[in-house]
């Protein structure tokens, strides 16, 4: 499913120990990994000094993540994080992008200049984001936020593929109402999530919850002692703004952007 993987590796955080439980996985079997480590040299640091700390911690990531050599390909660059990351993907076509987080809530990411943060808002890639202070397990117990819409069908697909043929791999739906009647459509949601997944050979938990989306999702995670959460996130970008931090998602209301911050787990976001 999964054949063309950009990890982008700044030497910190738990992405080398996610990337090597998940590498395992049927579902990334034959893939291939781009291993990308951003230099931004200043002050005393040469660039000489530069390359060859960068070359050895991206030697030092392929053995920690227990990859193939033959499936890396390993990049080193000199820039901007966040611009550099958004080109390499493009340049390598990427699948999916596995990148660390602080965890930082939305106004402070832009007053830090949070590479994660900028990356998430303009690409249309998938995304797998490991916050920088979570301690990370083999992922064992999924969960599956949906809404009813085709998007959030895309994460369960997803999801059900990640766990098909992986034994002990569970995987639970939750649907948030957050209005009145919600308990009927709750129902049919969950109802087509539980069908859909049976025939992608795999048998779901569903869970009702109401109240405030992004909240619920997190104390379903919580809850549920998730490893993992799958989570759709629409582009609400118009193409006239993909140059721009989009101020919208990230002061307002965004779910997957609190989620990103808040969930006691790594968070996969289905573009």
């Amino acid at each position: 499913m999964f054949r063309n993987i950009l990890v982008a590796d700044s030497g910190k955080g738990h992405v080398e120990t996610m990337v090597g439980m998940m590498q395992r996985m049927p579902s990334f079997a034959g893939a291939r990994f781009t291993l990308l480590h951003v230099l931004n040299v200043q002050g005393k640091y040469s660039l000489t000094d530069g390359m060859e700390t960068g070359a050895r911690l991206l030697a030092q990531a392929v053995g920690a993540m227990k990859l193939d050599p033959a499936t890396v390909t390993t990049i080193l660059r000199q820039g901007d994080v966040k611009q550099t990351v958004l080109a390499v993907a493009d340049e390598i076509n990427a699948d999916l992008m596995v990148m660390g987080s602080r965890g930082v809530g939305r106004l402070q990411s832009i007053l830090v200049n949070s590479a994660s943060q900028y990356v998430f808002q303009l690409s249309r890639r998938p995304m797998l984001l490991v916050r920088d202070d979570l301690y990370v397990r083999h992922p064992n117990r999924l969960l599956v936020a949906v809404d009813g819409t085709a998007i959030s069908n895309s994460a369960l697909n997803l999801a059900c593929d990640l766990a098909r043929g992986v034994e002990g791999m569970a995987v639970r739906v939750v649907h948030v109402s957050n209005r009145s009647g919600g308990s009927q459509v709750a129902k049919r949601i969950l109802d087509k999530a539980r069908l859909g997944a049976r025939r992608l050979g795999m048998n779901v938990e569903t869970e009702e919850r109401s109240g405030n989306p992004a909240q619920e999702i997190c104390a379903a995670v919580e809850a549920g002692n998730s490893d993992l959460l799958v989570l759709a996130s629409p582009d609400r970008r118009p193409s006239v703004a993909r140059n721009l931090v989009d101020l919208d998602k990230l002061l307002g209301s965004s779910i997957s952007d609190y989620v990103r911050v808040k969930a006691p787990c790594p968070v996969l976001l289905v573009r």
